[in-house]
C-alpha cells in the first residue's frame, strides 16, 4: 500500500464530495457550495491517496474563519486562538487501516505550531464508544457540551492543549515568524496571493 498525505486540489472536489456524502450518519452531507466555500477558505485541508485513489480528507480552520458551525462559534466564543477540526472522512473502503490516527498526527503537527490549541466535536447519540475512546487516547478532553440547531443531537465539545507550542511562540512567532520551510507553509487558498513569507505568522496579541 503506497499512502500519501497532501494538500487538496481543485479536480479532487468531486471525489471529495463523493467521500463525504456517502460517510454514514456520523458525517453532516455538504453541496458543492458548501464543499466550495472550504476549499476557498480553509486553512487546512488535505486529502489521503492510497494507491493513487483518494482514502478520505480533513478540513480544519482557525479561530478567524469565515464559518457558520454552530460547534465552530461555540469554540470562538471560548477560546482565543485554536485549530478547528471541522470533519475528518474515510472512504468506506479504507477503514480500520490506521488513517484517522495519521490524520490526526498530520493537523496536529501543522497546529502546534501556530495554535495553543486542537478543537473538534463527537456526537453523543447516536453512541460511538470507538470514536469517543479514539479522540480521549489522542490527548482530547471535553470542554462542553451543546445540542446542534435543526437536529438536536448532542454534541461533545473537544480540545487538546498542544504543549509544543508556548515553546514554538517564544523562539519563533515572537522572534519574526516561523522558518521559510515546505513542511511550515501555507496551503494555497484560492483566491488568495500567496506573498514569499505567508508562512510567517503573527504574534499573538
Amino acid at each position: 500500500m503506497i499512502l500519501a498525505i497532501r494538500d487538496v486540489l481543485e479536480n479532487d472536489l468531486d471525489a471529495v464530495l463523493a467521500v463525504n456524502n456517502t460517510a454514514g450518519e456520523g458525517i453532516l452531507t455538504m453541496n458543492k457550495a458548501q464543499l466550495g466555500h472550504f476549499f476557498a477558505m480553509a486553512d487546512y485541508f488535505r486529502v489521503a491517496e492510497v494507491d493513487g485513489h483518494l482514502a478520505g480528507f480533513l478540513i480544519a480552520v482557525r479561530e478567524h474563519a469565515d464559518h457558520d458551525s454552530p460547534n465552530f462559534l461555540w469554540f470562538r466564543d471560548h477560546f482565543e486562538q485554536f485549530l478547528y477540526i471541522d470533519r475528518i472522512v474515510i472512504a468506506r473502503d479504507n477503514r480500520r487501516h490506521g488513517l484517522g490516527r495519521v490524520f490526526y498526527s498530520d493537523v496536529q503537527s501543522y497546529a502546534e505550531v501556530r495554535v495553543p490549541q486542537l478543537a473538534c466535536e463527537v456526537f453523543l447519540e447516536p453512541r460511538d464508544d470507538a470514536t469517543v475512546l479514539f479522540h480521549g487516547s489522542f490527548g482530547f478532553h471535553e470542554v462542553g457540551q451543546q445540542r446542534m440547531p435543526g437536529n438536536d443531537r448532542p454534541v461533545s465539545l473537544l480540545c487538546k492543549e498542544l504543549c509544543s507550542y508556548p515553546y514554538v511562540r517564544q523562539r519563533y512567532l515572537e522572534q519574526g515568524g516561523l522558518p521559510d520551510t515546505p513542511w511550515l507553509q501555507e496551503r494555497q487558498r484560492q483566491g488568495t496571493a500567496e506573498a514569499g513569507n505567508s508562512n510567517k505568522d503573527k504574534p499573538p496579541a
